[in-house]
């Protein structure tokens, strides 16, 4: 699926709502969703051109053509299908398992010594009280490879896949965020892009410092009028006369590594050429942009909530001049670039948020193993046990996605740019949960500073934040989602032109919606694909995923064009999507760890009914919601209370005591 950036008048998800000129009971929708300005912010959440690029100098090029071909290509994406009452498995069953042994082998070699190194080596609270990585850390993580886990051996780094570099993130997740970004920062986003979209000159030529940790890199986007807002940032390059460098000048804000970076990936207008009309637009190209260039300072380091070990710094730039052969990818490519990055990073955010509530876990059941209240241990107590469960099916869902997501990555999936909106979304508002009942079940020895979790959750804090806010990034769930409904709709209109032609595929759908009035199910099952021990958690996925696509049809056929402007809607709509993917995914893995006979399987398999039972009722709650007039006057009360509050300053109703 490819949703095109349009830099000066975006029109979101452009095949979006191109509804049949004629169903039963329809009326003809329009064609296309012009976005106001004023929203321009949700148009680029959905509009970014994110389908996995090709890795090599012809990158662009390659992209283009996907462009052109990728809408008549059927998605093998779960999430895309479940968005049309469809489900398709090929992504998600059986679990994937992409190490052969040798993969494996050398993954376990790197486990140990990576752990060892977090165990006796790395000291988060020290870290975190001065603010800095200390320097023999940051030595031995160097040593290790740390710093280049992902660049090809071949260019001197580990050469690790996305399965592989996830196990050892949680490794970091688990320990030290404050390090965990740090190393993120660098390679998952820092010089992602230059292994994304890099020429092989310019891999030949970064790649080999960046991956031995002795130069840094940094991901250079944010600026003060633009923060989830990417397409209004203000930096600008201008080409030279003579076409052979750029002058940069402008200021990014928040940037981790800010302060420590050598090699930036930087984001500035540019004015790009027309080839048809020959007008002239401001768009956004990426550079690779070195401090040595010149021009290129930083402010001091930000004081923040969390994350106090990682260097967080505005950067400035000052007539940099900029090789024209530092350009990332096209010109005027910029936005697909830095979406793909982020993109192709967020299932790294899933692992290390997995590694963060085990360690979590572990500190909350040694307390409750060990405190003992009214002559028992508290975990013999209901409302503890609750919280333990809970913690646990949080974690077990946050790492099935994380694997998930990286293992149809490694097995060449071009389409899973929801699933990892998903995974990001999910894991840092899991861990969240997870780490505030951990100090809650540890009571005040969970608040002291001493017991260390309370860094964490200051950690924790920033993860729904940044890399895509996760208000932002569940309209793009749920945008993305009705963008594929609407082309399923549009290809029954065309169908509906020629239905002696068609009538096959008309009368499959006329059934499938006779059906569905009729409250029967329409013929999807997951009888087959889930062990038959999973068979009713099975069922309660498909029930809620025929309920998921009838909804969805309904919205684009009430709300058409506007269906931007729900964002009310949109929330839940995401919501619902989570909670299915999340099904689909422990389904997954607590089925082949039955088929396999792991020594946990009827643990996993009680995780996953309790989740799907819990999930079902979550999403048939939301879906009921939506279709009652009762939704309609609720959204109305909140918009109304929210203008009253805003215009006022602050709370409106007086005080009880009068003053």
């Amino acid at each position: 699926m490819l949703l095109r950036k349009v830099s000066q008048n975006p029109a979101l998800c452009s095949a979006v709502l191109r509804l049949p000129h004629s169903l039963p009971g329809t009326q003809r929708q329009t064609a296309a969703v012009a976005v106001r300005s004023a929203r321009l912010y949700v148009s680029q959440a959905a509009e970014a051109v994110i389908e996995k690029p090709a890795v090599g100098s012809d990158a662009a090029t390659k992209a283009d053509k996907v462009d052109k071909t990728a809408a008549s290509v059927e998605s093998k994406s779960f999430a895309v299908n479940m968005f049309k009452g469809q489900i398709s498995t090929s992504q998600v069953f059986p679990f994937p398992s992409v190490l052969n042994e040798e993969k494996s082998e050398f993954l376990r070699e790197l486990v140990g010594p990576c752990s060892k190194f977090f165990d006796e080596v790395n000291d988060p609270a020290k870290n975190d009280a001065l603010e800095m990585v200390e320097e023999h850390t940051m030595q031995g993580l160097k040593d290790l490879g740390a710093f280049g886990l992902q660049v090809p051996a071949d260019l001197g780094g580990v050469g690790l896949n996305n399965t592989q570099y996830a196990r050892l993130v949680e490794i970091v997740g688990m320990h030290d965020l404050g390090v965990g970004i740090t190393l993120g920062a660098h390679q998952s986003i820092g010089f992602k892009g230059i292994l994304l979209f890099g020429t092989q000159e310019q891999k030949e030529k970064y790649l080999p410092k960046l991956a031995s940790g002795e130069t840094i890199a940094a991901f250079c986007l944010t600026e003060p009028s633009s923060g989830s807002d990417a397409a209004s940032i203000r930096s600008i390059a201008v080409p030279s006369a003579c076409g052979k460098y750029y002058t940069l000048n402008g200021s990014k804000i928040w940037i981790s590594n800010g302060g420590l970076a050598e090699i930036l990936t930087v984001f500035a207008r540019t004015p790009v050429k027309d080839e048809k009309t020959g007008e002239v637009k401001d768009k956004i190209t990426a550079f690779i942009v070195e401090r040595s260039f010149g021009g290129v300072t930083n402010g001091p380091p930000e004081k923040k909530m969390g994350i106090k070990a990682s260097n967080t710094a505005e950067v400035y730039f000052e007539n940099v001049r900029v090789p024209a052969e530092c350009v990332l990818g096209e010109v005027g490519g910029g936005f697909k670039v830095a979406m793909n990055i982020l993109n192709n990073g967020r299932f790294g955010m899933a692992a290390a948020l997995s590694g963060t509530m085990k360690g979590a876990i572990a500190k909350a059941v040694d307390h409750a193993a060990n405190r003992t209240q009214f002559g028992s241990k508290i975990h013999n107590f209901g409302v503890i046990q609750e919280k333990i469960a809970r913690m646990a099916m949080f974690q077990y869902v946050t790492e099935s996605m994380a694997y998930m997501v990286s293992g149809n990555m490694d097995s060449g999936a071009t389409d899973f740019q929801i699933e990892a909106a998903i995974s990001k979304i999910f894991a840092s508002e899991a861990a969240w949960t997870v780490t505030d009942e951990c100090i809650q079940i540890m009571g005040g020895m969970g608040f002291m500073k001493d017991a260390g979790v309370e860094r964490v959750l200051r950690d924790l804090r920033i993860f729904r934040i940044f890399e895509g806010t996760n208000d932002i990034l569940r309209l793009f769930v749920a945008l993305n989602g009705f963008q594929n409904a609407g082309n399923q709709l549009k290809s029954l209109q065309k169908a509906l032109k020629n239905p002696f032609g068609n009538a096959g595929l008309l009368a499959g759908e006329i059934t499938k919606r006779a059906k569905r009035k009729a409250g029967m199910g329409t013929g999807l099952t997951l009888q087959g694909t889930v062990h038959p021990e999973l068979a009713q958690s099975g069922e309660l996925t498909v029930k809620a995923i025929e309920q998921f696509g009838e909804v969805i049809e309904e919205l684009l056929l009430k709300h058409g064009k506007k269906i931007i402007d729900e964002q009310f809607v949109l929330k839940r709509v995401a919501d619902c999507a989570i909670d299915l993917y999340a099904m689909i995914v422990v389904l997954s893995r607590a089925s082949r760890s039955l088929s396999q006979g792991h020594s946990s399987a009827q643990h996993e398999k009680m995780l996953c009914e309790t989740w799907c039972i819990e999930a079902y009722d979550r999403i048939s709650r939301d879906i009921k919601f939506l279709k009652t007039g009762t939704s309609k006057q609720v959204f109305k009360n909140l918009r109304a209370i929210s203008s009253a509050v805003v215009e006022n300053g602050s709370v409106v109703a007086p005080h009880p005591l009068g003053f």
